[in-house]
């Protein structure tokens, strides 16, 4: 890397630190209170339990509702996460016990019941935050009635009575947890008007935990022994895999190298036709077609590549963690704008190095590359979300300041990367020259054509990943946290290994046989990784018990993206491992 990309990257890194910093930190003094002061508490939304991105206003349920209803400002990564804070009826003072206590009585009518029973049935739950800290408690409930010989089917019942327990650590509060009671319900099964009273109790306990360390619960995957056992069995799993192909790699590939380079030395014309990838030295370097385009690719993934190892450090640091509120939506918008700025170096600088001209439109490709489509994407998924009602729909300000983000700073940043790649470029000097009209390649067998190469290197390397995949699936679809920053990190180091590694292999392959279009190919098998994760994606949806248009459209799109940018990172990777290698079995030699 030259002292221009280094200069780069290290200023990338500190000014996403500082956007991250400064929106996702809370200052521990705001949260101190004496006894009797208000605790402020939010309700935010309702939702079905087995659907994450379907969610809906808090009071779009007729629930008891302040006068006047005042919306709570939420940041930029708060709307793009979906929350919609609302204030409340409750009041939760601190160190303030209440048992009982009437929050309000309210007289429903057919359709508000009814309103109420299609939640219970969808098994819809609530969220709240108390003193920034999540809460959350069900709707209702269903009792089937199979004792009962005239029973007419099941019965729905309301939760009419709320119970907070409250942990506190000097004037500090530590944690909230709801409970609605099941003793306390009301009969909504049939659609007819009814008089109900909600109540809510308060309980506060002294607790032992520090302030510093009230976030923890929320950071700390499960440890249940099976999990435990699992995350092992991938560990090993992953690992084997390595070290089958390091064997394979070293016994077949390496040895063979050796030979092929021992018969080029000695000179030997006989042993020389033996050595296949000898034969298109003038052709391996070559520009392949739709360079601009290819140079986009390697921006563009460099740029994703940067953004999660900065994500992976400020997890590491505590920034990003479970349920707080909207930093990584803030964290990815932000950094992703920034790291623009080596999209355009990484696409300008490796243009450079094999022409002088036409870097400009592999800047703008690497700008469009990522960005066109995930664009596309959340203009659909938002309508979608506008037609149903949901949070997840974007408010005409939100999608305003996106739009003037990219003009304003993402392409700025994206032309000085595409500046200084032009500046300071260098020249790229190739081990052989290259011949005026590119060699025929010979008839391959199907088993050495581009797809089965990409489906061999897409099944070793997604196999290592398969069984941390389902649990980070599981912890962005669902409400458990499977796992921890490190050993995601861990699995992405394997993937990175594993991915340089079979594209090594599989490019000597393909240079044994006389095959010099190596370039795009190299990209595809390394990519090809991301097309068995979206499969994946397709089979865990399947297995859940997610069911709604609104979820299925989240479901996809979102995955869809992600997939995307693991192809666009992966492939550069996997170009790159590719591009050494070749560079350096071309040196070892002497070309004829």
């Amino acid at each position: 890397m030259s002292k221009a990309s280094e200069i780069i990257v290290l200023a990338v890194l500190l000014v996403a630190l500082s956007f991250t910093v400064n929106s996702a930190t809370a200052n521990p003094n705001n949260h101190r209170y004496n006894v009797g002061d208000p605790v402020p508490l939010f309700v935010n939304k309702v939702g079905p339990l087995n659907n994450p991105s379907e969610t809906y206003y808090y009071y779009d349920l007729p629930f008891c509702s302040p006068e006047p209803l005042v919306r709570k400002k939420e940041s930029f990564g708060e709307v793009l996460n979906g929350d919609r804070l609302t204030n409340a009826l409750y009041e939760l003072k601190f160190q303030g016990d209440k048992t009982r206590e009437t929050l309000c009585q309210r007289k429903f009518n057919v359709a508000e019941v009814a309103k109420f029973r299609d939640a219970v049935i969808d098994d819809f739950y609530f969220q709240m935050y108390y003193d920034d800290l999540p809460l959350w408690g069900f709707v209702g409930k269903v009792e089937e009635e199979s004792g009962i010989l005239d029973a007419k089917g099941p019965k729905y019942y309301l939760f009419t009575h709320v119970q907070f327990d409250i942990l506190y650590n000097g004037d500090w509060v530590i944690e909230i947890r709801a409970f609605s009671d099941p003793n306390h319900v009301v009969d909504i099964t049939d659609d007819v008007e009814i008089n109900v009273t909600f109540t809510y109790s308060v309980i506060w306990n002294e607790s032992s935990t520090k302030f510093e360390d009230r976030m923890d619960k929320y950071m700390k995957a499960s440890l249940v022994p099976i999990r435990r056992q699992i995350h092992w069995f991938s560990f090993i799993n992953s690992i084997v895999i390595i070290v089958l192909l390091m064997g394979l790699l070293t016994l077949l590939f390496m040895r063979r190298l050796k030979s092929d380079m021992r018969k080029c030395a000695e000179g030997d014309e006989e042993e020389d036709k033996e050595v296949g990838w000898k034969y298109i030295h003038g052709d391996v370097f070559r520009r392949p077609p739709n360079f601009s385009l290819f140079c986009a690719v390697l921006g563009t993934g460099t740029q994703l590549l940067t953004l999660v190892f900065i994500l992976f450090l400020l997890a590491f640091i505590g920034v990003l963690y479970p349920y707080n509120r909207g930093a990584l939506f803030t964290s990815l918008v932000w950094i992703y704008t920034i790291t623009s700025v080596i999209a355009g170096y990484t696409a300008a600088s490796f243009h450079n190095q094999f022409g002088e001209t036409g870097w400009e439109r592999s800047v703008r490709l690497a700008g469009l590359l990522y960005l066109g489509p995930m664009f596309v994407t959340v203009f659909i998924l938002n309508t979608v979300a506008t037609a149903f009602g949901a949070t997840a729909a974007l408010p005409f300000g939100t999608i305003t300041m996106i739009l003037l983000v990219c003009p304003c700073l993402a392409i700025p940043l994206l032309a000085l990367g595409g500046v200084f790649g032009y500046r300071y470029r260098s020249e790229f000097q190739a081990p052989c020259a290259t011949k005026r009209f590119p060699r025929e390649i010979p008839p391959l067998a199907w088993y050495r054509k581009t797809p089965c190469q990409m489906f061999i290197a897409g099944l070793l390397s997604f196999s290592a990943i398969v069984l941390e995949l389902h649990h980070l699936y599981a912890s962005i679809w669902g409400y458990k946290i499977c796992t921890l920053p490190g050993i995601l990190f861990i699995t992405f180091i394997i993937l990175i290994i594993l991915t340089a590694m079979i594209s090594v292999g599989l490019t000597y392959v393909q240079l044994s046989v006389e095959d010099h279009e190596w370039w795009w190919r190299s990209v595809l098998c390394g990519g090809s990784t991301a097309i068995f994760m979206f499969g994946y994606c397709i089979y865990f949806y399947a297995r859940s018990n997610m069911d709604s248009i609104i979820q299925l459209s989240f479901f996809i799109g979102y995955n869809a993206c992600m997939c995307f940018a693991f192809f666009l990172i992966l492939g550069t990777i996997s170009f790159h491992a590719s591009f050494m290698f070749v560079r350096h079995i071309y040196h070892a030699v002497k070309s004829e």
